[in-house]
Parts: C-alpha cells; structure tokens; sequence
C-alpha cells in the first residue's frame, strides 16, 4: 500500500475510459445526426453511450442510427445543452411494453431511461 496520492492516481470507483461508443442519434436538418440525449431515473440529463453495436440495439432496438465517438468527446459536446452526465451501457429498468399495448386515450408507453 502506498502512503503518497499523486494527482495521476485514479480512484478506486473510477472506470478506465471505455474507448469508442456506439452512441444513439436522431435525424437533424439536411444530412445531419443530432445526439440523443436521455434523462435518468431521477431526472438529470444524461448523454449515453454503448460499448457495442449488440448492447445498443438490446435497449434502443436494432433500427436506432448511431455514431462512433470517445467518451471525452461525447462529454465535451453534451455539456453545453446542460448534459455533464455520461452513461456507459444504460439498462432499462423496465420491460419493454409490447406492440398493440392498451394505454389511456392520449398518452403512450413511458420508458425509465426516455429521451429529451
């Protein structure tokens, strides 16, 4: 056990980067993708990325577009529109609610981890 921090050290909770995501985008003007950004349970605004193309379609299914971009990155991009959150390999927490579901006249389905 050492006695001495050094700046460089991490902390023990703290995860190496995870390299590359797959990180889910939606349609913009023109030929542009838009990152979607999502909400966490508790409401704070999250930006999402996904280690591989098989995790990303097990939450967003498989016809969600995606981008490559390093976790650096995609924080640098999403804090301005007030997202300082990035979340690595989201899981629902909740079933996915099956096609032809009843729901109240005027509203639909709700997912935990929606989008913004």
């Amino acid at each position: 056990m050492c006695l001495f921090r050094y700046d460089d050290d991490p902390e023990p909770e703290e995860q190496v980067p995870a390299g590359p995501l797959y990180v889910p985008v939606r349609p913009g003007s023109g030929a542009e993708s838009v990152i979607r950004l999502f909400r966490t349970p508790l409401g704070a605004r999250t930006a999402v990325g996904f280690t591989s193309t098989h995790r990303l379609t097990e939450v967003l299914g498989e016809h969600q577009p995606y981008i490559r971009l390093s976790e650096s990155v995609l924080r640098t991009l999403c804090e301005p529109l007030g997202a300082s959150l990035v979340t690595v390999d989201p899981a629902l927490s909740a079933p996915a609610v099956p096609q032809g579901a009843a729901c109240l006249p005027g509203l639909s389905p709700v997912q935990v981890l929606r989008a913004v």
